[in-house]
């Protein structure tokens, strides 16, 4: 029974303890010194695996065209702000919103650029910084278009992953700050969670770090590299011959430094040859007593076609590179395989990962970059805007019409103004008002040559 005297209040027995409001367990993420220890390959553990990572997104063709493909099609992506009702104020904490994203040193596009660079690395830890809105001011950190006052955003650059030194976690394992060491003065500097935005594509356990979409790539990738090669060595000496060198037995064990430097020199000549316009061979002229040469150098011809084919093998492993993020539709065409109907539903899969993605970004910003805006301005965050993505693929025109044609034909749907402005934003046509401001300046424009003939 509640308190009679006060229904709305809970008695004691009824209050929760104190213990459901701590936190008893762990996560259990494998961390010590403030560095992340949950990869259990250590090429791909700390800084080694950011190197690693970053020679698979540079070097490898397959890797670097589906990150390219991944970071256009989300940098074409339009970004919008949706009011919390359509009450005047809202509009307008709406509108200052999108002022913010528009009024930074570097373009929204940049932004979103630099936090991709989380599908690499796993993660990407951009810092808030901000100004006061002052107009056309000399000083930078507080230049604005605008002149009210307001804090606002002024840029959200990433802090590279190089230069992560460690992290800072709290008792319950919460992330505190990002320690950075960067050039080029290579101080240590704190960035608290509080200034900053955390991106990771994976969230696992509380880990910091994420986990890199090219982690499954690894292995296709380390195996496809090594066969490419030895597929180029294999052709050069195929090309130039196998070297052989004769040398005399002295040489050959030898037991005197004179010896033991020759034998060097000849097997530095031996293994160094390549065919290009320097190449060319200096030996010694010398004879034992039965007139043969104690020094020679021949190359053996190639014995043929080798017996596996690498080429199939290279593709084997890009293509399992490519599924790891569901982007091996980029193969089809070259493979000579794979049916329009497979390339659409491979397509439609890989947008859903994009939306994912995007899904990511845009909760970090509406979880915390704009609650900590109003904070600093001093507003309410019970009535906050949104960020909100656009499509991230064009419709098909043909088969939306036929959609709508199946609907409209059985009563489902009535074609009004609103559906009409839709599918003309779609189509990129121009809105309904558009053509009727072009027809009436048309209209002006041609009308003023006519003289008035009437009153």
């Amino acid at each position: 029974m509640g308190n009679p005297r006060f229904p709305w209040r809970l008695t004691k027995q009824q209050l929760p303890k104190a213990q459901a409001f701590q936190e008893l367990g762990r996560s259990g993420l494998k961390r010590w010194g403030g560095l992340v220890y949950e990869e259990y390959l250590t090429q791909l553990s700390g800084d080694r695996g950011l190197k690693v990572y970053r020679e698979m997104s540079s070097n490898d063709p397959v890797i670097a065209a589906t990150l390219f493909v991944i970071k256009m099609l989300i940098r074409g992506v339009t970004w919008d702000v949706e009011a919390y009702s359509e009450d005047r104020p809202d509009q307008e904490a709406a509108d200052f919103l999108r002022e913010s994203m528009d009024d930074m040193s570097s373009s929204w596009s940049d932004t979103i650029n630099d936090i991709l660079s989380f599908l690499i690395y796993g993660w990407s830890y951009c810092e808030l910084v901000y100004k006061r809105r002052l107009g056309d001011n000399r000083d930078p950190s507080k230049r604005s278009r605008y002149d009210d006052g307001k804090v606002a955003w002024r840029k959200i650059p990433i802090r590279a992953q190089e230069t992560r030194e460690r992290w800072q976690f709290d008792q319950e394992g919460g992330i505190q700050a990002l320690v950075q060491r960067a050039p080029p003065d290579y101080l240590s500097r704190i960035i608290p969670i509080e200034k900053a935005l955390l991106f990771r594509t994976d969230t696992s356990r509380g880990n910091p770090e994420g986990i890199s979409v090219l982690r499954a790539a690894y292995r296709p990738w380390y195996f496809k590299k090594n066969i490419e090669e030895i597929e180029g060595i294999g052709i050069e000496r195929d090309l130039a011959g196998l070297p052989v060198g004769w040398i005399p037995p002295e040489v050959a064990n030898p037991q005197t430094p004179e010896a033991k430097l020759s034998k060097e020199a000849f097997t530095r000549l031996v293994t160094n040859i390549r065919r290009d316009k320097q190449e060319g061979v200096l030996l010694p002229l010398v004879y034992d007593d039965k007139g043969n040469k104690e020094y020679d150098l021949t190359l053996l011809s190639t014995g043929g076609r080798r017996q596996f084919n690498t080429t199939e093998i290279v593709e084997r492993y890009s293509r399992q590179m490519a599924m790891t993020v569901l982007a091996d539709f980029v193969l089809l065409g070259h493979e000579k395989v794979g049916s329009f109907a497979l390339s659409a539903s491979k397509t439609n899969l890989f947008v859903t990962a994009l939306q994912a993605w995007l899904d990511s970004i845009a909760g970090v910003f509406n979880r915390h970059a704009v609650p900590r805006l109003w904070r600093l301005n001093g507003w309410n965050i019970e009535r906050l805007p949104k960020l909100v993505y656009g499509e991230t693929e064009a419709p098909d025109l043909k088969e939306l019409a036929n959609f709508i044609n199946a609907l409209a034909g059985v009563g489902a749907i009535v074609p009004d103004e609103e559906l009409e402005t839709h599918l003309r934003r779609l189509a990129k046509l121009p809105t309904v008002q558009e053509e009727e401001k072009q027809e009436k300046s048309d209209y002006e424009e041609h009308s003023c040559d006519i003289p008035d003939r009437y009153p």
